[in-house]
């Protein structure tokens, strides 16, 4: 693929929501205090009959928690579902705010806790529920399908919810019953699955600021310098990266693809914070990381969501210690977002697919 190739594929609109990206404070913790507090929070989630469930985007020090623990480390959807069928009366969401929602509108008997409730996601801001419904509206003919990086409010707007693993599935299921879509807010994952199925998709422009980081001249450049490379790349990405990939699939998908995939060595377009079930999925493999630098690049993120870094240890302490940072929906707006993520989950029963989760990761 030639650089002309790549800027004509990666040419789409740019004018999508502005919002304030947040400069991140990392915890560094030395050894003894990392201990100390692995320590405490075991403790205190026994102590308030609570779970950890951990997106596979935050810090591995959660993530290992979470495992050790009983809890569970998956994406969004999957882990709204583990704390619904898990015992605990508490369920501690480590991610993003939308993660802590949907866990609550599946659970909303239980209580739901965040270790930092600013931790926001920019699909999430760049699709506010007024200016969305709004234009939904102005297409009434059009299916509304979201997908699950969405608000509680967006959700309650929708027809179908779906994930990065399931949205092809359900989009071809919309076409056989002859239906126009009207997709929000990932516009290159609805690019991806317009291109992928012939779908008549109407899209919302925004995107998330990890994703869209990625550089097709420079991930070409990185594929010469290690052509035994397997790709891997999240459909949340420029089409130029798409383009390159040999495996195009959820998080989910992209740690099943490491772990079977006869490569030694791959090139992976997502969070980083992934690279810790995929070598828990395959310590003898190499992973690298796809670029973000280039002469477009403007770093927001390199690779690593700045909110889902704002999740930590020592946060997560004391929020099992306070019981702040409650995450709260309405029994009104829950009772309508749960509409589309059960027509989701009933749909997927019917095939006898896993949407997401990291069963065989």
């Amino acid at each position: 693929m030639t650089n002309a190739q790549i800027d004509l594929i990666d040419t789409v609109a740019r004018d999508a929501p502005v919002f304030r990206v947040p400069v991140t404070v990392v915890d560094v913790l030395d050894d003894d205090e990392r201990a100390d507090l692995r320590i405490e929070i075991k403790r205190l989630l026994v102590q308030e009959n609570a779970v950890l469930v951990a997106h596979y985007y935050t810090d591995p020090d959660l993530q290992s928690l979470a495992e050790e623990t009983g809890g569970y480390v998956s994406d969004s959807l999957d882990m709204a579902r583990f704390g619904h069928e898990h015992s605990a009366q508490t369920v501690v969401v480590a991610g993003v705010r939308f993660m802590g929602e949907t866990a609550k509108i599946l659970n909303p008997e239980k209580r739901v806790l965040m270790p930092d409730l600013g931790a926001e996601c920019s699909l999430d801001l760049g699709c506010p529920p007024a200016e969305f419904s709004a234009f939904c509206d102005l297409h009434p003919d059009r299916t509304v399908v979201v997908y699950a990086n969405t608000s509680a409010a967006v959700k309650a707007r929708a027809d179908w919810m779906v994930t990065s693993g399931s949205a092809l599935d359900v989009v071809r299921h919309l076409i056989s019953k002859g239906q126009k879509i009207l997709w929000a807010p990932d516009r290159y994952l609805g690019d991806y699955i317009r291109a992928q199925t012939g779908a008549d998709m109407l899209l919302w422009n925004s995107a998330c600021i990890v994703h869209e980081e990625f550089k097709g001249r420079e991930l070409a450049t990185l594929r010469a310098v290690h052509p035994d490379a397997k790709v891997l790349v999240h459909p949340e990405s420029p089409p130029s990266v798409i383009a390159q990939a040999d495996v195009v699939s959820s998080t989910t998908g992209l740690i099943t693809a490491v772990r079977t995939l006869p490569a030694r060595k791959f090139i992976v377009a997502t969070d980083r914070g992934i690279f810790y079930k995929m070598q828990q999925a395959a310590p003898d493999k190499l992973l690298i990381e796809a670029p973000t630098a280039g002469d477009s690049a403007t770093c927001h993120s390199c690779a690593r969501c700045p909110w889902m870094a704002m999740n930590g240890l020592r946060k997560l302490a004391a929020v099992l210690r306070t019981g702040a940072n409650e995450v709260q929906v309405s029994p009104a707006l829950g009772a309508r977002a749960i509409v589309p993520i059960s027509r989701l989950l009933e749909f997927s029963a019917g095939r006898q697919q896993v949407i997401l989760g990291n069963n065989d990761a």
